[in-house]
């Protein structure tokens, strides 16, 4: 690989690199807004935002929160160009620690049942399928408050 992977939290700065490299990854679908994500995120646990970074390029992402039950992985991404390199699993591997540090006993994710490259790397990963329904409500109002204008 030649260089390094280097993880660490994202700042603000890291924005439309990160959007973009999630478009690539084809991880922003038209029912959420990746700005609003961001700002989400940064506020409730911005410290569990990270980035991966090979020379100065931002090459993957990876989200993630615990809410004292379970804790959650969002936005995992590695540029296309960059898979099959462990880089994903780097990153994963890093949040896992993050979350083991704060007491989390088990760690929750959602892949589109289309996205049979995902679940196959969640499975080598150590991830199991559980045996439950993912039920979602939508809600606007909150989400049109952690939206930033003019973008999007």
């Amino acid at each position: 690989m030649g260089e390094e992977l280097v993880i660490r939290p994202y700042r603000g700065e890291d924005e439309e690199a990160v959007v973009a490299l999630w478009r690539r990854c084809d991880l922003v679908v038209p029912w959420n807004d990746p700005y609003a994500d961001i700002a989400g995120k940064m506020a409730a646990q911005p410290e569990l935002f990270f980035v991966g970074v090979l020379g100065e390029e931002i090459v993957a992402t990876v989200m993630a929160g615990y809410e004292g039950h379970r804790g959650w992985i969002n936005y995992l991404g590695v540029a296309p160009e960059k898979r099959s390199r462990g880089l994903g699993r780097m990153l994963m591997d890093h949040a896992e620690r993050e979350l083991r540090a704060r007491g989390c006993p088990k760690i929750n994710l959602q892949v589109r049942g289309s996205n049979r490259a995902a679940i196959g790397f969640y499975q080598r990963i150590g991830f199991s399928v559980d045996d439950v329904v993912s039920l979602g409500k939508r809600l606007p109002a909150a989400r049109a408050d952690r939206s930033r204008k003019g973008k999007g």
